[in-house]
C-alpha cells in the first residue's frame, strides 16, 4: 500500500502518535507508511528495556530488541496511516493540548 496524504487533514502537531510499548514489536510498518517521517525503529537502550515489565522485556527480546519511536511528533498530520498499518495495534493518535 502506498502512503497517501489525502486523509491528512490536520494541522501538523495538532495530534501526535502514541506507541504502546507493551504491544510494539518493531516491525517498522509505521516507518514505511508515514509520509512525514514521524517514526523510527531502533534498538532499545538498557535503561529503556529496564523500564518495561518482565513480560514486555521478553517480548522485545524475541523481536530483536527493537521498537518504534515517535521522533518527529510535530510533523504528524493525523492521517491515520500508521494506526491502520500497525499489525500489533500499538499506535493511537492523541490530540495535543494547546499551550
Amino acid at each position: 500500500m502506498a502512503a497517501s496524504t489525502e486523509t491528512c487533514k490536520q494541522t501538523p502537531g495538532a495530534f501526535a502518535p502514541v506507541i504502546d510499548t507493551r504491544r510494539c514489536e518493531g516491525k517498522a510498518d509505521c516507518v514505511r507508511v508515514c509520509p512525514y517521517d514521524v517514526f523510527a525503529v531502533r534498538t532499545l537502550t538498557a535503561g529503556e528495556r529496564g523500564a518495561l515489565s518482565f513480560l514486555t522485556r521478553v517480548k522485545v527480546a524475541v523481536h530483536g530488541g527493537k521498537q518504534a519511536f515517535v521522533v518527529n511528533a510535530g510533523q504528524c498530520e493525523a492521517c491515520g496511516l500508521c494506526v491502520a498499518a500497525c499489525p500489533e495495534h500499538a499506535i493511537t493518535l492523541a490530540r495535543n493540548q494547546p499551550l
